[in-house]
């Protein structure tokens, strides 16, 4: 049978669209196929050793990274000291940082606040050994007192602010994270010594049975879990509803439950303006002192 032209012309134009489409279709599916799940680095402040802290934080970031379109995985540093400086170059996607931190680190490079604890306020704790003679600050006057970092909020730079006010000097010595703070003092190499409550309660039980809790400090807006400028809004605003849901079921309690965390709320920069307040000063070495 012959075909006549113009019906050959235009069986060949539907034949040449039916599998473009199909062609088309095809390489659509393949690219939503492959495109992969942004991997983002979750920085977290060093307060305890490298292995706890991937231990009790892992499980909570593959949680928040199920069904995401991001994979959170876990990252810190060998001490508080390098944490920071990797901060200041924006090294981390998100981070987990101190009040303190948070301040500093909002103005360069732009952390923004995603969540923080609900109803929480931050203190920090003086411990010295369980028979110590010490039965308030006074009685560490001229005392040898171990400390995580300069810029640690509450287990250093807010009892350093009271010790100042009060009049009581100190010889301070930095030991890089709140475990090392316990076993100094627990060991008897200092008289006492900073943390916060959350660390010294998931502490080695053997050490903290040999220390008692001196003193506590005022409380604060707690830490902040902030995020780069460099982050797409998209993926900021599932980070916070992923946050603040994730309570809502019987896992994401017990993870919570297993850091000694409150469920999370969005958070904004201004909720951190009672650190402000403080006036703490030059990041290198806030609230200037004279321990060297």
């Amino acid at each position: 049978m012959k075909i006549s032209p113009w019906l050959n012309t235009h069986l060949l134009f539907f034949i040449a669209l039916f599998f473009g489409g199909v062609f088309t279709t095809q390489a659509s599916d393949t690219k939503h196929t492959v495109n992969e799940p942004s991997i983002l680095t979750f920085g977290v402040v060093p307060q305890q050793a490298a292995s706890t802290l991937a231990r009790k934080w892992s499980p909570l970031l593959a949680a928040l990274s199920q069904n995401a379109n991001f994979q959170l995985h876990f990252a810190t540093a060998p001490d508080i000291p390098t944490f920071e400086k990797r901060l200041a170059k924006g090294e981390y996607d998100i981070a987990y940082m101190n009040p303190y931190h948070f301040t500093v680190f909002n103005e360069s490079p732009g952390y923004q606040a995603l969540v923080k604890e609900q109803g929480k306020k931050i203190t920090g704790i003086i411990v010295v050994q369980k028979h110590s003679k010490a039965q308030s600050l006074s009685d560490l006057d001229g005392q040898l007192l171990a400390f995580p970092a300069p810029a640690a909020f509450a287990a250093s730079v807010l009892p350093r602010a009271n010790l100042k006010i009060e009049g009581i000097n100190n010889q301070i010595k930095y030991v890089g994270s709140h475990d090392s703070v316990y076993l100094a003092v627990a060991q008897g190499l200092v008289a006492g010594g900073g943390g916060v409550k959350r660390t010294f309660k998931t502490m080695d039980k053997e050490v903290t049975k040999q220390l008692r809790v001196l003193w506590e400090t005022p409380g604060y807006t707690p830490h902040a879990v902030a995020i780069h400028p460099r982050v797409p809004v998209v993926v900021r605003e599932e980070l916070i509803i992923k946050f603040t849901q994730f309570s809502a079921t019987q896992e994401g309690s017990m993870l919570l439950e297993g850091l000694g965390f409150k469920p999370f709320e969005a958070a904004k920069s201004s909720d951190w303006n009672d650190v402000r307040a403080l006036g703490l000063g030059d990041f290198s070495q806030p609230l200037e002192t004279n321990d060297k």
